[in-house]
């Protein structure tokens, strides 16, 4: 009796214990694809205007010209670059060797003109990055002299038409030299200031000029 019970084999219980593992895995794996298809039962159904597909590719524009206007329809400024670049999954402009103009906003009076090395324009256009060396310079009007400008790593915003610096700058006006370490400048109402080890040379005046 004992022979013929050992030649039936284990029982079911012990059968199951020797194959805990395998067994686990495929009830999980059935849980799994019963909830998957519940999920798709039970879930609402995809909208027929999703759009699926890659971001907007980023492009680049050689020899471009780009004019930003305020809200009443006038240029806020505008500039000229040989390579700009807008970078996938960025509305902003990146560009190289920038040469731009900043409306001064007032009859009469002519537009700071200028350069950098690199430039970059938020999303929207309020916001215009010049790095690198900068250099701006604005022609002679009425009896106020030519003015020129040399600094670095401007921050300018053109509604405002002010900008700022943190970097060295020297403004020339004729013979005139004033110079220091930053910068703060509204071009609207000419005000300009130095924030620190300042420096000027006004060259002595002479009678009947």
């Amino acid at each position: 009796m004992t022979a013929q019970l050992a030649q039936a084999g284990p029982s079911p219980g012990r059968w199951l214990r020797d194959r805990r593992l395998p067994v686990a895995i495929i009830a999980l794996a059935l849980a799994g694809g019963l909830a998957q298809l519940l999920l798709w039962w039970l879930g609402p159904a995809t909208s027929r205007h999703d759009f699926v597909g890659p971001p907007r590719s980023a492009y680049t524009l050689t020899d471009a010209r780009v004019t930003e206007y305020n809200r009443l329809g006038q240029p806020s400024f505008a500039l000229q670059s040989p390579h700009i670049e807008r970078r996938e999954g960025d509305d902003s402009l990146y560009l190289t060797s920038p040469t731009f103009q900043l409306p001064s906003k007032q009859a009469g009076i002519p537009d700071w003109q200028g350069r950098s090395r690199y430039g970059w324009v938020n999303k929207s256009g309020t916001l215009l990055k010049l790095q690198g060396p900068v250099y701006m310079h604005r022609p002679a009007f009425d009896h106020t002299l030519a003015s020129e400008m040399h600094t670095a790593d401007v921050t300018f915003w053109p509604r405002e038409n002010r900008l700022v610096t943190a970097a060295p700058a020297r403004i020339i006006r004729g013979a005139s030299t004033i110079s220091g370490i930053g910068m703060r400048a509204n071009l609207n109402d000419k005000h300009l200031e130095l924030l620190d080890d300042v420096h000027a040379t006004f060259p002595p005046h002479q009678p009947g000029r």
